[in-house]
């Protein structure tokens, strides 16, 4: 059964109509007692980072997922500001991240070619083999929207990378933790694909 946290932020509805119509078990939290119900996680993020990590606070899901991901080892996916809350620190806020990854949080330079937010339609290119990118192509599109982005410290937590004036990780694992920049409930048939691919971890 794979939880999908509501906490105020992210496209909750689209991510569990999704797995509806792949018949995938699916329930979205509401509170931290729903929880057990889960074996997988799914954090979604709409907004900025202090935002998502006082509303994981205020509704008691900040401490509750630590504990599953780290102790249990529970498979979580983080979509976009749900991504960037693994890091420890980030520049578009003042709060402590879950810090589960090494890295930090930076916005895009100014470019005049490349305006803010990175919004539409972008390619990745895959750096490793990787479950959450079975049958997707390099160079494959997905949807982005953000104007921040994951620094990791170590590159080898980076699975792809895409270049919006200069490359950024666009996906990234550390042993049950998984992130990704893009929006899969609006990237069509690749984001379904990565979706479906996380229910199979």
């Amino acid at each position: 059964m794979i939880g999908i946290i509501d906490y105020g932020l992210g496209n909750i509805k689209a991510i569990s109509n999704i797995y509806n119509k792949l018949k995938i078990d699916n329930i979205i939290l509401k509170s931290s007692n729903d929880f057990e119900k889960a074996d997988k996680l799914i954090l979604p993020g709409v907004g900025a980072f202090d935002s998502a990590i006082r509303n994981l606070k205020e509704n008691n899901f900040f401490e509750k997922i630590n504990s599953l991901v780290l102790k249990k080892n529970t498979k979580i996916l983080g979509i976009c500001v749900g991504m960037q809350t693994f890091a420890e620190v980030s520049e578009e806020g003042s709060l402590s991240g879950l810090e589960w990854i090494s890295g930090s949080v930076k916005k895009f330079e100014k470019n005049n070619n490349f305006r803010l937010p990175h919004m539409g339609w972008n390619s990745i290119k895959k750096l490793k083999k990787n479950i959450l990118f079975d049958d997707i192509d390099d160079g494959e599109y997905f949807y982005f929207c953000h104007s921040y982005y994951f620094n990791c410290v170590d590159n080898n937590h980076i699975i792809t990378e895409t270049n919006f004036g200069s490359n950024f990780a666009s996906s990234i694992n550390y042993n049950n933790i998984y992130g990704i920049q893009f929006h899969p409930e609006k990237s069509h048939d690749n984001g379904i694909k990565v979706l479906k691919n996380f229910a199979k971890l």
